[in-house]
């Protein structure tokens, strides 16, 4: 059987500001972000398996990608913990839930932390070949597993 790939889209919103640049967007600010993963694999080939004829359950999927990225960075306020954050502990109401990264929070660096979580948590045989993150309708970010070999 031939290796196929699968795509399984998600959306969340999040707040980030990009400390020390240059522009806007060193100021708060939010994006409804759209997050494509693709997964790769060959099908199941046991037709006494539940998952017969599957690269991988999408459901399962949507469990990974929903615990481990959307359901931590939707409606969250992420921001380089080189930034001045002490603000954020102290406003309780609006900054309850916040991130600080250990890097700038671009649409590329955030794509690349996206990776490392996502390649521990897929199953065996299924790999992670693309993901694209798009910040705005227009603007988005990609990662491929053959431009990192």
């Amino acid at each position: 059987m031939e290796k196929i790939r699968i795509t399984k889209k998600f959306d969340f919103e999040m707040a980030h500001a990009l400390w020390n640049y240059d522009g806007a967007c060193k100021n708060i600010h939010g994006h409804s972000y759209k997050l494509f993963v693709t997964v790769r694999g060959v099908p199941v080939q046991d037709e006494q398996n539940v998952k017969n004829g599957m690269v991988m359950d999408f459901g399962d999927l949507k469990k990974i990608v929903n615990r481990n990225i959307v359901k931590r960075f939707d409606h969250c306020v992420v921001v380089s913990r080189e930034a001045p954050h002490g603000f954020l502990t102290r406003v309780e109401q609006m900054f309850d839930k916040y991130e600080l990264t250990p890097f700038q929070p671009t649409s590329e660096n955030l794509l690349s932390y996206f990776v490392e979580i996502l390649k521990k948590e897929l199953p065996d045989k299924t790999e992670l070949v693309k993901l694209l993150l798009y910040e705005t309708e227009s603007s988005y970010a990609e990662w491929l597993l053959e431009d990192n070999r």
